[in-house]
């Protein structure tokens, strides 16, 4: 077996031979969770009589195996609850599995909560060392580590100030330079990515990304954001419902995470729309949020699948239902879950959108994907009516918001996922000085 050289990165091509540095060996976990009360020794006795036992087991994690090699930056994804955090603190030894084994090679530093073992009373610098102690490293070690942990944090003129003074942003900066500045063979990272502000979160990104370089260090990262995954990750793991639902390359780690989620809302949706119904079949008046007395039903949801490539079409339908007698308008909007922000509205008073049929009723629309880079996207529909002498805008009768609105992702290997507009459509073309001084003389002299 050969060792990666320095500056070799290791990657999904290669990670194989590199030694493993984390066994995780067919481990299970579980919690005993109360079910009877016994208050005293006499209700204890009887519920033993009885064969009540008092709890249930919950399990949290079923027969989870997986290796890391060294140098491997590991990424591990799944819904909450789905057994992530558990698993990482069975790695770093908090808790122990009841069956199976975990076995780790090197000096492994976990940063699964900011600020554990910090103390407030205490200065800057003698909570680095106290949480370099827990960390298991030596007064010498914390030492020769100090003077690069205070420089990544930026805090050398508040060493000496106690913690309790400082703001909650210099606080969660020192947390994580002694996290990942220690000098460890692996670092386990559970959603501490977005710490800091947007000036720190550039300097952390910088570092994961010199760090994926290195073929010495070994980084397991939990998280909810595809994006890490992607951009630092060697290969990804997939737990759902504390079992391995996939592991191998990220980028398929990643889909079927999303695909999950997608999955899920959807079911949820349907179980509430189900629940609605019938309450409303029982008389109830009960409208989800965003809907009323005058339009009970307004719902965007999908035809296509939840995740197209961008030389597909997304078609989805709206269902209403709108008795009253006025015509009335569709508004639809597209919102960018991942960037923020609308991408796209139809408009409020847009003729291509005027219905003309009251009752309970649904029509069918498309949309083109070939501007947009990867990513979720989410429609939001309204249902609006004109106002007399007003062409500009209507009122709002209702919105669909919640379940009732429509999400899809976007996956194709030709797109970034960082900006929106892919480069297929959209390109931004050097041009000669001449060019652009002719510009700048047309613009002078239609200002003039």
């Amino acid at each position: 077996m050969s060792d990666a050289m320095p500056g070799d990165a290791v990657t999904i091509d290669n990670y194989e031979e590199q030694p493993v540095v984390l066994d995780v060996d067919h481990v299970d976990k579980w919690f005993k969770l109360p079910t009877e009360q016994s208050t005293g020794l006499k209700q204890a006795f009887i519920n033993w009589t009885k064969g009540i036992k008092g709890y249930k087991r919950q399990h949290v994690l079923r027969d989870v195996s997986f290796q890391v090699h060294r140098g491997e930056f590991f990424g591990i994804v799944g819904r909450n609850g789905g057994g992530k955090s558990t698993l990482l603190k069975i790695i770093s030894q908090i808790y122990y599995p009841n069956r199976g084994s975990v076995h780790v090679e090197g000096k492994l530093v976990p940063f699964i909560e900011l600020g554990v073992g910090f103390n407030p009373e205490l200065t800057g610098r003698e909570n680095v060392y106290l949480n370099g102690a827990l960390l298991g490293f030596t007064h010498d070690e914390v030492d020769a580590m100090y003077d690069d942990i205070v420089e990544f944090a930026e805090l050398e003129e508040f060493m000496d100030q106690k913690l309790k003074n400082y703001s909650s942003g210099m606080q969660v900066r020192l947390a994580f330079s002694v996290a990942i500045k220690a000098q460890g063979d692996i670092l386990v990272l559970d959603e501490v990515l977005a710490v800091g502000d947007e000036a720190f979160q550039r300097k952390c990104d910088d570092y994961f990304t010199s760090i994926r370089q290195d073929p010495t260090k070994t980084v397991i990262l939990v998280t909810h954001d595809m994006g890490a995954i992607k951009r630092y990750c060697t290969r990804a793991m997939f737990i759902q419902n504390g079992e391995v639902a996939a592991i191998g390359d990220k980028e398929t780690v990643a889909e079927r995470y999303t695909l999950a989620n997608l999955d899920i809302m959807r079911e949820e949706e349907a179980r509430k729309a189900e629940r609605l119904q019938q309450e409303r079949s029982e008389g109830k008046a009960v409208y989800p949020n965003g809907l009323n007395a005058r339009c009970p039903v307004l719902r965007t949801y999908a035809i296509s699948p939840l995740v197209l490539t961008s030389d597909e079409k997304f078609c989805f339908a709206v269902e209403y239902e709108f008795n009253e007698s006025d015509d009335f308008y569709l508004a639809i909007a597209l919102h960018d879950i991942r960037r923020g922000g609308i991408t796209f509205d139809t408009g409020a008073h847009n003729e291509r959108f005027h219905m003309t049929e009251q009752g309970h009723h649904t029509v069918y629309f498309e949309m083109p994907l070939d501007l947009f880079n990867n990513g979720e996207f989410r429609l939001f529909t309204s249902l609006r009516t004109p106002i007399p002498g007003n062409t500009d805008t209507t009122d709002m009768v209702a919105v669909a918001l919640d379940d009732n609105a429509c999400t899809f992702a976007i996956r194709d290997p030709r797109n970034m996922d960082y900006a929106l507009i892919n480069t297929r459509v959209m390109q931004i073309e050097p041009i000669t000085e001449e060019e652009a001084l002719a510009v700048a003389a047309q613009t002078a002299a239609n200002e003039a």
